[in-house]
């Protein structure tokens, strides 16, 4: 990795830090960078850039990588073009300033990234399903929501234990796909890869 980017990616983690933006903890990217890597994905879709941190991370495993981003908010948005620009990865970045619900591509992928709204994730899924390619996934982040998932009556707090009850749903729906072939991984904060399988 250039030793630019590499500055960069560390000045992000602690930009993230300190103003609470939610980036992918550093066992999640390094298992997407080693997806990326074993599958010789090239062509991604992600749903949420925040400030552009993992969609660098991903276009710097490989130079052949092209990247589209969509990102909701004005602010997140246009660090995530700057950040993307002091990497010089314009190239192969992407970003789109739109609604993940409402943004519209026809392009095919062969990994969709979700890490945007929790509580839209099935949304998500059944929206971006034409765009991705038989044998290419949806990688979902967040799965296990800071643990709460797995002890969702002791939240306190009525809005979270709402969020966590949608993701744990989410959960229940990829499971239920027998046209998608889902792992789940207890990495990070939780990660399910759901293959799309050839007769779907």
């Amino acid at each position: 990795m250039e030793q630019n980017v590499k500055s960069k990616l560390e000045q992000m983690e602690v930009y993230a830090s300190k103003h609470d933006v939610p980036i992918m903890q550093k066992a999640g990217i390094a298992f997407l960078q080693t997806y990326i890597h074993e599958h010789n994905v090239t062509r991604i879709l992600e749903l949420g850039s925040a400030i552009g941190y993992s969609a660098i991370q991903m276009a710097i495993v490989n130079p052949n990588i092209q990247v589209d981003s969509v990102e909701r908010d004005d602010d997140r948005y246009k660090q995530a073009c700057q950040n993307v620009k002091d990497c010089q990865l314009e190239n192969q970045i992407h970003l789109f300033h739109a609604d993940a619900l409402h943004f519209e591509t026809n392009q095919s992928y062969d990994l969709i990234f979700i890490d945007a709204a929790k509580a839209q994730y099935i949304k998500f899924f059944e929206r971006y399903e034409p765009n991705v390619n038989v044998g290419g996934v949806f990688i979902s982040d967040n799965l296990e929501f800071h643990g709460m998932v797995h002890d969702i009556e002791h939240i306190k707090n009525r809005n979270t234990r709402q969020l966590v009850r949608k993701i744990a749903k989410f959960h229940d729906y990829l499971l239920e796909r027998s046209d998608y072939k889902t792992t789940f991984y207890a990495i990070g904060d939780g990660i399910a890869v759901s293959e799309k399988q050839k007769d779907s």
